[in-house]
């Protein structure tokens, strides 16, 4: 047998060592150089970097396995489905070995803090239970970790994954927004739609979808589902809804408003969300309100890093679209923003009711030239390093400085952790 992974990444890293394992002949290229080449070398891994050599073209494969990061428009990727083979992504590929029961979250924003939270809940009936997939931890490593073991997991999943994953079937299943995002990827908006609603082709009658009945887009956009549709609202009735001081699924309280610790109308949704859908993989209401109590968020996502001199300091890095970081600006009321990255030609029209609650911007990245036209009084940066030193310098106590880039890292960074955490280093040497 023969697999062919193109692309290095953590996904397909880890995919090329699963199938290796499970006596694949693996050919693994990268345009980029890759690091741990060697090591993958000493596991039988056929290691191309630096390149696509138009030999591998020469070659029949039982599998190819792509990143879901590169563009099926790239020459290398384009020949193999020109030749008619399935490219599949990592997940697809984990789950052919890993004995799994999932819940699965896609959308366009919400997704990775109601994945980390769906999480927690599940180690309440399994402690080995993970959150994984798009929030960067591949599902290869956890079949790889725990053959043949059953595991509950809390799978997040982007639109451009689910292409490559023909037999993806949760137990339940959420969209949990959609606005236009990825259009630098998808040949226009209604081609991604389309592709996020991939998540419940596969559920069957026993199966649940949870349908967003405050978002008008999914709702125009849910057909064909052969699963139990289960509808949430904050706005009006549902079967997971809002009713007086509490969240309830049917006729079931499944906790109270003070038991959410995280600030925001979308959090509110996120908890929701992940309470319901850890109801149905079989945790106890109990257990959902305890894990609520305790739950801080998650790592870029309106992290609060320090206060320095009645200044606060909050890493947003995971605001990689208008509507994440509508979203964190709804929750101050003045903030120095430091905005800008890699340009996803989505626009950013949509920010401008929201600027404001913005008192001054610094720009940065390849979008700096854009931002600036949407807000003329925003300081061009090189970087993020510069825009946080003037936006230190500026600051005076009671500010809110906040790193909600509205764009993807990928200009300047391998990706949103990474920016991230520069932030948070800055901030901490402040």
């Amino acid at each position: 047998m023969r697999a062919l992974v193109i692309g290095a990444a953590l996904s397909g890293i880890s995919a090329s060592k699963l199938l290796v394992k499970k006596g694949y002949e693996v050919y693994l290229t990268d345009m980029k150089r890759i690091e741990a080449k060697k090591d993958l070398e000493a596991l039988g891994i056929k290691v191309y970097d630096g390149t696509h050599p138009d030999s591998l073209k020469d070659l029949d494969y039982d599998l190819i396995v792509k990143n879901p990061g590169i563009k099926p428009t790239v020459p290398f990727v384009k020949y193999f489905y020109d030749k008619g083979y399935p490219l599949l992504n990592e997940i697809e590929i984990a789950l052919r070995y890993g004995n799994f029961s999932y819940g699965a979250i896609t959308g366009t924003n919400g997704k990775t803090t109601t994945t980390t939270l769906l999480g927690e809940f599940l180690k309440k009936i399994d402690k080995d239970a993970r959150a994984c997939g798009n929030n960067g931890y591949p599902l290869c490593d956890i079949a790889t970790e725990y053959e043949g073991k059953n595991l509950h997991l809390a799978i997040e999943i982007a639109a451009f994954q689910l292409l490559g994953c023909p037999h993806f079937h949760p137990i339940v299943s959420v969209c949990m927004n959609l606005t236009p995002d990825h259009l630098d990827y998808f040949k226009d908006v209604d081609d991604y739609y389309r592709a996020k609603m991939l998540i419940y082709k596969n559920q069957s009658a026993d199966d649940w979808f949870l349908l967003n009945l405050d978002d008008e887009n999914i709702s125009a956009l849910v057909t064909d589902v052969k699963c139990r549709i289960v509808t949430f609202s904050v706005k009006k009735d549902a079967d997971l809804t809002v009713r007086g001081d509490g969240v309830y699924l049917f006729d079931n309280e499944l906790f109270k408003l003070s038991d959410l610790k995280l600030p925001g109308v979308h959090n509110l949704y996120n908890a929701m969300v992940a309470a319901a859908m850890a109801y149905k993989l079989g945790v106890n209401i109990a257990d959902i309100r305890d894990v609520l109590r305790n739950f801080k968020g998650v790592r870029h996502r309106l992290e609060f890093v320090k206060e320095v001199a009645g200044v606060k300091y909050y890493n947003d890095s995971k605001g990689t679209n208008v509507d994440a970081t509508k979203v964190a600006l709804s929750a101050f009321d003045k903030v120095i923003l430091l905005a800008g990255g890699y340009d996803k030609k989505t626009g950013f029209q949509d920010i401008i009711p929201y600027l404001d609650h913005v008192k001054e911007m610094y720009v940065f990245g390849a979008t700096k030239d854009e931002l600036k036209k949407i807000y003329p009084e925003a300081v061009v940066c090189t970087d993020l390093k510069e825009a946080l030193t003037k936006a230190h310098s500026s600051a005076k106590a009671g500010d809110i400085v906040l790193l909600s880039p509205m764009c993807a890292s990928w200009d300047q960074y391998a990706n949103f952790e990474e920016r991230g955490d520069e932030f948070v280093k800055l901030v901490e040497s402040l």
